[in-house]
């Protein structure tokens, strides 16, 4: 269970500052390549749509609320999201098989190709950025970074949410 926000840690103050620096400043350069990779500019994408196009290779056809709940965000937002890949035909919708008023969003062919040239433009990004490091290093730094996702995903998840400002 993460530790509230108002509670102490026995962690050293100067840990937890380089921590938080380094989460930052990682976020920031994340942003400013876009994780594009390396190589043609245009192999980026943008997180939002890289994550949606992902997680329906990686499960398949689903509705919009089944999206959603696996991505932890509000219907509206994928809804939102989902639009320009649909537009764009990276993502087609079809009828439910079981109900044909239900959609179903699916990873298209085209979405399928444009996913792959992104990730194995991002893949040799994090070969690049990773050079020198042995394979046991990749593989801590990963179980971490899993790790850390996934604890930030719960501390978010215990937070209360607040509505936003109107």
């Amino acid at each position: 269970m993460p530790t509230p926000p108002d509670m102490t840690t026995d962690l050293a103050p100067g840990v937890l500052d380089t921590l938080q620096h380094q989460v930052a400043v990682f976020a920031r350069r994340a942003e400013q390549t876009r994780l594009g990779g390396v190589g043609r500019i245009h192999n980026s994408m943008d997180r939002a749509a890289y994550l949606l196009l992902n997680r329906l290779d990686q499960e398949g056809p689903m509705g919009v609320k089944a999206l959603a709940a696996g991505m932890g965000i509000d219907s509206s937002t994928v809804t939102r999201q989902v639009a320009p890949l649909v537009d764009t035909g990276l993502v087609k919708r079809t009828s439910h098989p079981e109900d044909g008023r239900a959609v179903v969003l699916q990873l298209s062919p085209r979405g399928k190709a444009r996913l792959d040239e992104v990730r194995a433009s991002r893949r040799q990004l994090m070969e690049l950025c990773t050079e020198g490091w042995t394979e046991e290093e990749r593989a801590v730094f990963c179980t971490l970074l899993t790790r850390f996702n996934s604890a930030l995903s719960d501390v978010h998840s215990a937070l209360p949410q607040v509505p936003p400002a109107s």
